[in-house]
């Protein structure tokens, strides 16, 4: 999906930017999912551990990171547990980089997950969260047409859940915390449900296979160049569906 890939590249540029070239870091993937982000960060050279609290998820990744070369196994940890837990597992400073992708959101304690995070960072550690973005709720159902949606959207009274789903809100906690924001991102500005439109796609009923598969790379490839200049603009990156925010620990 473009927006994984936006993600990925946001991150590898602040990455580049914050350590020197070379260095091979401490990472922590706190929800590992499929493991997307944290895998291409390994197959980078670095050392990668992930935490998914569902075991069926667990169970799938593990099984899949059999499939990958032995010097990648031996880079990358799985562990059971959440955000929730960075206490129990890791002593303070542990790693260089935290990725919380879509944690937030759903965690019982936003709070204190983030402030087990911004511990378990060493000084000078660079913390990722991506979180959906609540001050542009009304913009997808609008765009859409769904009039009602975006009405309820534009009106409805902010939630005490959604504190940390607002950039304003969360910037003052990572102060609070010792982890400052250092810069944000939109992610899907256009391309929110992780298409890229359909350039190619009737030329490829008549062209070969290999034509096809041009065409929609060629797309797909158009699409990202542009969502990573919006994504970065204003006004554009404040209206994406979600937001990329990094943050430095002091």
């Amino acid at each position: 999906m473009i927006r994984h890939e936006l993600v990925a590249r946001q991150l590898e540029e602040r990455i580049a930017t914050h350590f020197e070239v070379g260095r091979r870091l401490r990472v922590l993937d706190v929800a590992l999912g499929d493991g997307a982000q944290a895998l291409r960060l390994a197959r980078g050279g670095h050392q990668v551990t992930g935490l998914e609290s569902d075991p069926g998820r667990l169970a799938a990744f593990t099984s899949a990171l059999e499939t990958e070369p032995e010097g990648i196994r031996a880079r990358f940890r799985a562990l059971a547990g959440s955000g929730q837990d960075t206490g129990a597992h890791f002593l303070p400073g542990t790693f260089d980089v935290v990725l919380c992708h879509g944690v937030l959101d759903r965690a019982k304690d936003p709070d204190s997950t983030l402030a087990g995070l911004a511990r378990v960072l060493d000084t000078g550690g660079l913390l990722s969260l991506v979180i959906p973005n609540a001050a542009a709720r009304a913009m997808r159902p609008g765009l859409a047409g769904d009039w009602r949606a975006a009405r309820a959207a534009l009106v409805a009274q902010p939630e005490e859940s959604d504190r940390f789903l607002r950039r304003e809100a969360l910037t003052s906690f990572l102060a609070r915390i010792g982890v400052p924001l250092e810069c944000w991102y939109g992610v899907g500005v256009f391309a929110a449900d992780g298409s890229h439109g359909d350039a190619g796609s009737a030329a490829g009923q008549e062209q070969s296979a290999d034509a096809a598969d041009a065409a929609h790379e060629a797309a797909a490839e158009a699409a990202a160049a542009v969502e990573e200049l919006a994504c970065r603009m204003d006004p554009y990156r404040g209206v994406a569906p979600s937001l990329h925010l990094f943050g430095v620990r002091g």
